[in-house]
């Protein structure tokens, strides 16, 4: 392999690149073995965080081509490793589908595509009284954000901390309403192909998502004969609740394509 490797990372609906936390410094030392050097860029989709200010799109194709012009603006060229979660990880799978030069692999963590899963599997009914609720301009920021955490982590041990994190980010990069009714109409209409992308592609899930039915993930994994990793107690912030977990799940999988790539006579 020759030049630096770069990972995009990419977060779901009305989240971004700071709720990542600790997971991207995580990844990086997992990887270094593998990819020394490897350089790790976290974009958001527009109307989150640094682009908070922008519409967001309704459609997941402009949002792909958002993050392309990012990356041009940053003087990447690519290919690139594509690390996505939720609405982030339907964006990988169209960028995927529509620029698989642009990509070495994709790991897409606790998404849900149409066609492969029916509408209260992608979202659970539960969540939707939840989502109005979110949805209220009264609900002040820490309400709000403890509701999240609430619907997406199962493992925090110190919660408190994480929520005064997720309101600093609120105060700074305050996503309308608006916008996230967009993302989730985005995320609602979006259809991906049934044929696989020409990517290598990872899946990973948690049994214990009480936001997304983890049978989305074995419903994509069946369809596109991707492998899945299951993790049996993390919430839907799966790199949230065991950044560990995630990182070394994609370390083994890299490991694995670079044996398989080395028997095959050729790098990956």
């Amino acid at each position: 392999m020759s030049g630096q490797t770069t990972w995009v990372l990419l977060r779901g609906l009305s989240r971004e690149s700071g709720h990542w936390g600790d997971f991207p410094a995580v990844l990086q030392h997992e990887i270094e073995g593998l990819q020394p050097g490897a350089r790790l860029l976290m974009l958001d989709l527009p109307g989150n965080g640094a682009l908070h200010r922008e519409t967001s799109p309704t459609q997941v194709s402009a949002m792909v081509e958002s993050c392309r012009a990012q990356l041009r603006q940053l003087g990447v060229k690519g290919p690139v490793h594509l690390l996505a979660m939720s609405l982030g990880a339907m964006v990988a799978c169209d960028w995927a589908a529509r620029y698989p030069q642009e990509l070495s692999a994709c790991v897409l963590i606790n998404t849900s595509l149409q066609p492969f899963s029916p509408f209260y599997h992608r979202l659970r009914p539960l969540n939707y009284l939840s989502f109005l609720f979110l949805s209220l301009s009264s609900v002040g920021f820490r309400r709000r954000e403890a509701k999240v955490l609430e619907m997406t982590s199962n493992l925090q041990t110190k919660p408190e901390a994480v929520l005064d994190r997720w309101v600093e980010l609120q105060h700074r990069h305050p996503v309308r309403l608006r916008n996230s009714l967009r993302q989730l109409l985005a995320a609602s209409r979006y259809r991906a192909s049934q044929i696989r992308p020409a990517v290598p592609i990872l899946l990973l899930c948690s049994k214990s998502d009480h936001l997304v039915d983890w049978r989305c993930s074995q419903a994509i994994g069946r369809a596109w004969g991707a492998p899945l990793r299951m993790h049996v107690q993390a919430g839907h912030d799966l790199p949230l609740d065991d950044p560990l977990w995630v990182a070394q799940a994609v370390g083994e999988w890299l490991k694995l394509r670079e044996m398989q790539g080395l028997q095959a006579g050729k790098w990956y």
